[in-house]
């Protein structure tokens, strides 16, 4: 299984031992993306800090990430799943799985990124900023630029399994699966359920919608279940304890969309 997890806005600092050594990041076909993306990140926040603050819609008590992002080639690095922070990576708590499920998380989880294309857990980056939203003035829209060199990288990296697409809208932009890929991937939106004068209303929470993400990523990785289809997965999670309702999809083709159905938010 190959799960695709949006990355955090908020990140933890940098680490103090060796810098980022691109030749080790995880989709060794996206390297010369990569080199382009952080080449003009670096040189854009070098050369112009306010142009920088605008390009990545920084506000002014952000501008320090400025600087956090002229030091990218030589700050210290850590594994990507200590960098990323937020609601999300807390409630997956990659720190406290066991050995085995460590090893799971190392082999499945993919981090989307604006200036890595995407990561995984273990891969050792520096903190930075840089959403896939953003337009850099020689590159452009980052969503747009990954498309290219995801084309292949990703259907190499998900093989012949099952895709669990928890990505936000930002990070779709940058890779749809396609073909038979897309016949083996479901995506995964979290509704809250409530009573309203006696009628059920259905709303997307958006920090449930993260915790609840990883919840479910945390539980298949701790039973080691290995879905080999959409369809068992729906059964994989109803059996943890989830409310799910599938759509498959109408034609071949598409990717299978799941809603999981909570009552109490926490």
């Amino acid at each position: 299984m190959l799960v695709l997890l949006p990355p955090s806005e908020g990140k933890a600092p940098s680490g103090r031992g060796a810098p980022l050594k691109p030749e080790s990041l995880s989709l060794p076909a996206l390297a010369d993306a990569r080199q382009a993306v952080l080449d003009e990140l670096v040189d854009l926040c070098v050369a112009d800090e306010e142009k920088a603050r605008d390009v990545l819609g920084l506000s002014e008590g952000l501008r320090g990430e400025i600087a956090k992002n002229t030091e990218l080639r030589t700050a210290g690095a850590r594994p990507a799943g200590e960098i990323y922070t937020g609601v999300l990576y807390d409630a997956l708590d990659l720190a406290s799985l066991d050995a085995a499920a460590k090893r799971r998380a190392a082999r499945s989880l993919l981090v989307f990124s604006g200036l890595w294309g995407a990561v995984g857990v273990t891969d050792r980056i520096p903190s930075y900023r840089c959403s896939m939203g953003v337009k850099l003035p020689g590159l452009g829209a980052l969503g747009a630029y990954w498309r290219t060199p995801m084309t292949s990288a990703m259907p190499e990296a998900a093989g012949d399994d099952l895709v669990l697409d928890l990505r936000s809208s930002a990070y779709t932009a940058a890779w749809k699966p396609k073909g038979e890929v897309a016949d083996r991937t479901a995506t995964v939106r979290v509704l809250h359920a409530q009573m309203v004068d006696g009628v059920e209303k259905r709303s997307v929470v958006s920090h449930f919608n993260k915790a609840t993400k990883g919840r479910i990523v945390r539980s298949l990785l701790e039973t080691g279940a290995q879905p080999k289809g959409p369809a068992e997965l729906v059964e994989v999670l109803r059996d943890l304890g989830h409310v799910v309702e599938a759509q498959a999809p109408a034609k071949a083709g598409k990717a299978w969309a799941l809603d999981v159905v909570v009552r109490e938010i926490h």
